[in-house]
């Protein structure tokens, strides 16, 4: 890990880019893969939505069926088993049908819903009472606003299936998955008993797609693991730093106050707090009374902060950027230093960093933002708001990780790599992909759980695929789709560093946590089929960086495998 406890003094610098490296390209893990391009998804776990794919060409996939009782039925915090499931999606609550989960014994506070149906102890199916045509969505203007969902058919409810969000917080998940056991994901949540829930992989419309005459190969990673505990702002930091983000001037109240069991937060309907606790987006402060060893402390940040510069949001706290002008501290940043191409392609990006006329734009020529869709952005510390910044009421500013970083402010050279994802199409469609591609989808377009719907995520993620295969390049390139975290969703199978034998890969207090679902997808495989090598979100960087001979950025991405063998599991030897 880079040094993240160390402060950091943005100095502002040019930065000589160093003699590109030689690339290894059919040395190295993509083979002769000239283009890579990495769909980054939200927020699902790999048994909630891929865990009854099935077989793929005789090959078995590690789903739902092989858990175990000891890492499916969820226990109190005594670790006693739940008789049955507390709900808190308005969806699927109802006048109790069974003694055994009444009003009496689960509670959610004044004004909260307290009844639910009668949900045993075990994985459900979300299909079965949010199908993809329930109006359960909400509007641009009300995306954040229904804690418990949008009750189907109510007023302003949209199509699209949603259900309520869930927490995915850094200290939260480690209390979840109670050491390899997967057994607190309940217990842990605001949401209680929506952890458990899972679609019918066989209805997804990526699995549809994969599945029809014609189809490009494919192989499914049953094994990759998100790299950080908690959430998106995190994973995204390791998807492309291999580490949290350094924050050294962190105010003494941003720090997390945790219990005796590591737990931060005390208004959870099933979770009680052993003494005083605060829930923060900075890690545990190192050296007081109230540390808790064995979880990690310091000056970084763990849960959502916001970028320095425009777009960045009023949601979280600003944080300063990171130098990165000195030394690499990035994919990135090695990268351009290497003189290998690549962009972070991202949906909404013109309008929310105020690229007007960009591919992207929408927003006509002022002074104000003329889409409906969008909104003018407020004004945070030194990031000026207003028009041009006029971001799609669904983006969301701490999915764009190179934002915190110098490198990358407007102005700098760097920025020209931060792109729409309008761009990728048109880079797609004319023959012009870089190297190296991050895509990431627009809210309303990623499958989160909360603000959208699975299945519209799910279209989205189809038609980049089927652009990237029907275009020129589609012979040398590489498609590799996986999910941030797990967006407080339940899997059964145990992390590196939790006490599985199979669970083998390099593990520190920072992760890595729940197992999400992971293709890699080309027309030039020669066969689907399936791969159980132990990955994590960093195991990306590594392949980038055995392909084009590049030094890890931190430690973990140093001692991750990379993704040669998933590729060799398309391509077996004749």
């Amino acid at each position: 890990m880079r040094s993240v406890l160390v402060s950091v003094a943005l100095v502002a610098v040019g930065f000589a880019p160093a003699a590109p490296a030689a690339a290894t390209l059919k040395d190295g893990p993509l083979g002769h893969f000239k283009h890579i391009v990495v769909i980054y998804e939200e927020n699902h776990s790999f048994d909630n939505l891929y865990g009854n794919w099935g077989p793929v060409n005789g090959q078995h996939v590690v789903g739902r069926a092989d858990a175990l009782a000891g890492n499916t039925t969820q226990v109190a915090q005594d670790g006693t088993p739940y008789p049955c499931l507390l709900m808190s999606d308005v969806n699927l609550m109802s006048p109790l049908l069974s003694a055994d989960c009444s009003s009496a014994t689960f509670s959610f506070g004044t004004n909260k819903p307290t009844t639910a149906y009668h949900f045993g102890n075990a994985p459900y199916n979300i299909d079965q009472f949010i199908p993809a045509t329930a109006a359960t969505c909400p509007d641009g203007d009300h995306l954040f606003r229904f804690t418990f969902g949008i009750l189907a058919g109510a007023t302003g409810g949209l199509p699209g299936g949603c259900t309520r969000d869930l927490v995915h917080r850094f200290y939260q998940e480690q209390y979840q998955l109670n050491g390899g056991r997967m057994n607190r994901y309940v217990t842990g949540s605001d949401s209680a008993g929506m952890t458990m829930g899972y679609y019918d992989t066989t209805k997804l419309p990526i699995y549809t797609y994969l599945h029809q005459n014609g189809a490009p190969n494919y192989v499914i990673a049953d094994h990759f693991f998100q790299a950080a505990f908690g959430g998106s702002f995190l994973n995204h930091q390791y998807l492309i730093a291999a580490g949290p983000l350094p924050w050294p001037a962190i105010p003494a109240n941003r720090h997390s106050v945790l219990d005796a069991n590591g737990f931060p937060n005390a208004s959870y309907p099933l979770y009680h707090p052993t003494t005083t606790v605060s829930d923060q987006p900075g890690t545990q402060a190192c050296g007081l009374p109230t540390t808790v060893a064995g979880f990690a402390c310091g000056d970084v940040a763990v849960n959502t902060v916001q970028p320095p510069y425009q777009p960045t949001s009023l949601f979280g706290t600003q944080v300063p950027p990171v130098d990165d002008t000195q030394k690499p501290m990035n994919i990135g940043d090695e990268l351009s230093n290497a003189g290998v191409s690549w962009s972070w392609y991202s949906g909404g990006w013109d309008n929310a960093a105020g690229n007007a006329g960009g591919r992207g734009w929408t927003n006509g020529s002022g002074p104000s933002c003329s889409d409906p869709n969008s909104a003018a952005a407020a004004t945070v510390g030194n990031a000026t708001g207003g028009f041009p910044f006029c971001p799609d009421k669904s983006f969301q500013t701490h999915h764009q990780p190179f934002n915190y970083f110098a490198r990358y402010a407007p102005g700098q050279p760097g920025r020209t790599h931060l792109q729409d994802e309008q761009d990728f199409l048109a880079a797609v469609s004319a023959g012009e992909l870089p190297a190296v591609s991050f895509v990431k989808p627009l809210g309303l377009d990623n499958e989160h759980p909360g603000y959208t719907g699975e299945p519209r995520g799910s279209d989205h993620l189809v038609d980049l695929i089927q652009a990237i295969e029907t275009g020129p390049q589609a012979g040398n390139t590489l498609i590799v789709v996986t999910y941030d975290e797990f967006g407080g969703q339940w899997d059964h199978a145990s992390p590196p560093g939790m006490g599985t034998p199979a669970a083998s890969g390099p593990a520190d207090l920072f992760g890595p946590g729940t197992r999400v679902p992971t293709l890699l997808v080309a027309r030039s495989l020669t066969r689907s089929g399936v791969d159980h090598t132990i990955y994590d979100t960093t195991s990306i960087l590594r392949t980038i960086e055995r392909q084009y001979g590049l030094a890890p950025v931190a430690s973990r991405d140093a001692a991750v495998n990379d993704l040669g063998p998933a590729v060799a599991a398309g391509r077996p030897p004749h």
